[in-house]
């Protein structure tokens, strides 16, 4: 009815405009970005791991998925509470445990393009914020072994009293005698200052392996809001990787295995635990049977020490053949100057 047309049509347009912007959102090509001195170069993003994929402590994938699904939904949440509407996740555990595929995995569920931060390939806080700027909405903004990829200064006293510090305190903690250069203020203004709400919807990920090697105001909640520990392979998470190596939702073996798993003094990575299931395809038997050999015994290291012997003498035995084969053509060229 005309009467009612002024009251219908707004908000069914923007119901149309918001429907659109979906859509053309799941049908554009996601992009993985990478920095390289002051400028994103990107490629295609095609990794293929979901939550379904992964081998994950029981429950944790659901809840990674309720909490992003919250998260995306969640403008009006933001803004009516006054917050930037950003999410910050910290992946921590051992080397091989899933950390990239888990961010991959984000990235895949929420269908945002990942910008891949690369610390030592920045100069200092002005080319961090430049970098951040550049950035589009719906974006994963990940930096990786954020512990071992650049030395940051410590903060000062002060910082520590105040972590909202501004620009202009910001940019002081920039230079020093030895000019310009990336400190953990930079870093952390990069996270949750200002600047960070620039641009909205988006999602920082830390991953590190030691988290006892990292400042304090880097874990604080606003900036990584959750902490997800990514442990060595649970009985759960090895389900999920015969399931999805060998097709076995269940197994003879499996009471056997839960047993050593729980009890086993050498603990596996899931990135290990995948290997001995890839490679033995073929024969879920031999899998499992090698699963429980690697849970009672460690795979065999050579001790160091013996490594050195061994080299040096390999290299004692290198030095005595050229040695000897020297004092023979010299020996060779003097008789045959005498004669």
């Amino acid at each position: 009815m005309k009467a009612e047309r002024s009251i219908i049509m707004p908000a069914y347009l923007d119901h149309v405009s918001m429907v659109c912007a979906e859509i053309e959102h799941r049908n554009t090509e996601r992009l993985l970005y990478t920095n390289n001195y002051g400028s994103w170069e990107q490629t295609p993003f095609k990794h293929p791991s979901t939550f379904d994929t992964l081998a994950l402590d029981d429950g944790l994938a659901d809840r990674m998925k309720a909490d992003l699904d919250v998260f995306c939904k969640g403008e009006s949440f933001y803004h009516k509470n006054g917050r930037a509407w950003k999410r910050g996740y910290l992946l921590y555990g051992p080397p091989g445990t899933g950390k990239s595929s888990m961010i991959a995995a984000i990235a895949n569920h929420v269908e945002y393009d990942i910008y891949d931060l690369e610390l030592t390939k920045v100069s200092d806080n002005a080319e961090l914020k430049s970098l951040l700027i550049q950035t589009t909405r719906k974006a994963v903004i990940v930096i990786e072994d954020i512990d071992c990829s650049v030395e940051l200064s410590n903060r000062t006293a002060a910082e520590d009293m105040d972590s909202m510090s501004s620009e202009s305190h910001e940019s002081s903690m920039g230079l020093s005698n030895e000019g310009r250069k990336l400190t953990l203020s930079g870093l952390l203004n990069f996270t949750d200052g200002l600047w960070s709400c620039c641009g909205e919807e988006r999602i920082f990920i830390f991953t590190t392996n030691h988290k006892d090697r990292l400042d304090s105001a880097l874990l604080r909640p606003g900036r990584m809001d959750m902490h997800i520990l990514l442990s060595y392979c649970s009985f759960p998470a090895f389900k999920k990787l015969a399931s999805n190596y060998l097709g076995i939702q269940d197994h003879p073996m499996y009471t056997e295995l839960e047993d050593a798993l729980t009890r086993a003094p050498h603990r596996i990575t899931p990135a290990a635990m995948a290997e001995m299931l890839i490679s033995n395809q073929s024969d879920p038997d031999a899998a499992f049977r090698q699963v429980m050999a690697s849970c009672a015994s460690p795979p065999a290291v050579a001790n160091p020490l013996e490594v050195l012997s061994v080299n040096a003498n390999k290299r004692s035995i290198k030095k005595g053949r050229f040695r000897g084969r020297t004092f023979f053509f010299l020996a060779a060229i003097r008789g045959k100057h005498g004669d």
